[in-house]
């Protein structure tokens, strides 16, 4: 099995809690990652320090703690980890979602099994309080050509699971200093420069959801971030300009209704949901 390196953002809101069970689930996976690099974006409470060292006195030849004295945002951060990352491939973490055990192995026999990879995703299973309860699964497209067509309206990948290739993400210049949509706006400019992808049909990720990501779903910073990510996706070709009506109404319908209504919608339309 080919080695991977795990990166990570850590900024000072986050949860201490979290972040304990975040790095857990990635130090007991079932194929050990050969280094974990942790941006610290800015400085960091005492709480988030604690769970640092907990870690790093426990597995000191594992993480690579790294940072710098102001907060940059995600896209920043994460270009700053990939630049300490050793390895070609790098499996993206939050810090504050929980991975399944088999995630990483399954993903790197993806690309031992086909090489051509740039960017191998998974289905997330979302939960609000307890693993134990989930509410909805994310579920994106499989397939490469499907892939490609999603991704020029939507997300085409849940970013917290995806792993990609190091110098393919490096080849496209990397995140982009956005506040939102970094991610659909990198992984979009991959697909179109032709970089291959698939996504593995099942959940391999706990991801975290809560009031917060409802607030920032229907922000207007949000919503015109992904507008002008889709913009830039059509004055580029990857997007029809028949694409970009589309987000501009589904984005602004969204933003108008209340939170409650657009939650509903997100569940049962945007979702596979539980019962």
């Amino acid at each position: 099995m080919e080695k991977y390196s795990v990166l990570m953002s850590l900024y000072i809101k986050e949860k201490p809690e979290y972040l304990d069970l975040a790095i857990k689930s990635m130090v007991e996976q079932t194929l050990m990652p050969d280094e974990i690099v942790i941006v610290k974006d800015g400085p960091i409470t005492d709480e988030l320090q604690d769970i640092l060292d907990k870690y790093t006195k426990k597995y000191p030849k594992l993480f690579n703690i790294v940072g710098y004295e102001k907060n940059r945002g995600l896209g920043l951060a994460l270009n700053f980890g990939l630049e300490h990352c050793r390895n070609e491939l790098v499996a993206r973490m939050d810090t504050d979602d929980i991975s399944k055990k088999d995630r990483c192995r399954k993903q790197i026999e993806r690309f031992n099994i086909k090489p051509e990879l740039s960017i191998v995703g998974a289905w997330v299973d979302e939960f609000y309080t307890s693993i134990d309860k989930i509410e909805s699964t994310r579920v994106v497209p499989i397939e490469f050509q499907d892939i490609y067509k999603f991704g020029r309206r939507r997300s085409a990948f849940n970013h917290p699971v995806v792993m990609y290739r190091k110098s393919k993400v490096l080849e496209n210049k990397g995140y982009s200093d956005l506040k939102r949509n970094q991610d659909v706006d990198l992984f979009g400019r991959m697909l179109f420069s032709g970089c291959k992808a698939e996504n593995i049909g099942e959940s391999l990720l706990y991801f975290r959801a809560n009031e917060d990501l409802a607030k920032r779903r229907k922000s207007w910073e949000n919503t015109k971030s992904y507008i002008e990510t889709i913009k830039k996706f059509w004055k580029t070709g990857y997007s029809t300009f028949g694409d970009y009506l589309i987000v501009i109404l589904a984005q602004m319908v969204m933003y108008l209704l209340p939170i409650k209504v657009q939650y509903l919608i997100y569940k049962r339309f945007l979702r596979n949901t539980r019962r």
